[in-house]
């Protein structure tokens, strides 16, 4: 797929990170004309933080930087409503946008490249996560487990920490997987965690 293409764009009260799963439940009609196209195109969508706005109603405006969520198995129990189940694949930044007349987006985006895998410079946020696994299950996150990759470490850290959407936002936008994984850390030991203890 080229850096430079087109896709339809979910606003949510959400930041979503590569890897990650969402659940989703669609009733507003256009979004159930998206999930129609995405499943019959097998084509993914994008999810975007609401920058201004709100998910139902009047067309939100979405932050420049999302995550692709590709449909991974769907459900249609009543008529209407579509219960998705979808996995986060690639980040994006978008370039131009397109409001249809049913209030749906569509935008020209960049596809961010996929961080290399490397090592985290110390153990503490991998060590956090091990434990925090521990307690909700590890089949909270698909496998593999990937606890020597800095950038999974991360993400997977954004979706569980208690941590403002603003600030999910910009470890999403960061392109620095050490980075990401050192603000995760000042956030952690700001709020007095530590390795072992509660």
């Amino acid at each position: 797929m080229s850096n430079d293409d087109t896709y339809y764009i979910f606003p949510l009260n959400t930041v979503l990170f590569p890897g990650g799963v969402l659940p989703l439940k669609i009733f507003e009609q256009r979004y159930i004309e998206m999930t129609k196209v995405c499943i019959s195109e097998n084509r993914p969508f994008g999810v975007c933080l609401i920058k201004e706005g709100k998910e139902v109603g009047t067309p939100a405006v979405p932050q420049e930087t999302g995550c692709l969520a590709r449909i991974a198995e769907w459900d249609m129990p009543q008529l209407g409503i579509f219960h998705l189940s979808t996995e986060a694949t690639q980040r994006f930044r978008i370039l131009s946008t397109n409001v249809q007349k049913n209030g749906l987006i569509s935008a020209a985006v960049e596809l961010l490249p996929d961080e290399p895998e490397i090592a985290p410079q110390d153990q503490f946020c991998a060590e956090i996560l091990k434990a925090i696994l521990e307690q909700v299950g590890s089949d909270h996150f698909r496998a593999p487990h990937r606890y020597n990759d800095a950038s999974w470490i991360g993400y997977r850290l954004c979706e569980v920490l208690p941590i403002s959407l603003e600030l999910k936002q910009q470890l999403l936008q960061s392109c620095d997987p050490q980075a990401r994984l050192s603000q995760l850390s000042e956030f952690l030991t700001q709020n007095g965690v530590q390795i072992g203890k509660n």
